[in-house]
């Protein structure tokens, strides 16, 4: 028979980074920069498109949760220089998808994928070209 584990909440993952990055923590966790960090990044990212490419499931979702601990790590190390949160990361993913999916979220009709690529694209188009 096989023993359950507890599963852990996105609220302990950012405990655990939060930790990591502690005094008490992990010395090469603590040692990273962004700069640092760009080949894991680029590592994991390769890692999660083989997964997909091998159509390994149980893979993508080990290496999802690699990338993901790439976010968190990010985000953690911009939040210690006062930069923004993970909470701030989600805010403006969440905002984003909202706003460039109006047929979705709002009262725009498409009737293709095509055309809602082509929304998207145009939506943000016009959201690049009003940034300073």
């Amino acid at each position: 028979m096989e023993i359950q584990r507890k599963k852990y909440t996105f609220e302990a993952l950012c405990s655990i980074m939060q930790t990591l990055r502690s005094e008490k923590g992990c010395p090469w966790d603590r040692k990273q920069t962004h700069e640092t960090l760009i080949p894991c990044l680029e590592e994991e990212a390769g890692e999660v498109i083989e997964a997909i490419e091998n159509q390994d499931m149980e893979n993508l979702c080990e290496e999802l949760g690699d990338l993901l601990f790439q976010v968190m790590i990010h985000s953690r190390i911009a939040e210690e220089n006062g930069f923004f949160t993970i909470e701030d990361v989600i805010d403006g993913i969440s905002a984003k998808m909202i706003r460039r999916h109006p047929n979705v979220f709002g009262d725009v009709k498409i009737n293709s994928p095509e055309e809602g690529l082509a929304l998207w694209r145009r939506i943000k188009s016009e959201e690049k070209s009003k940034k300073p």
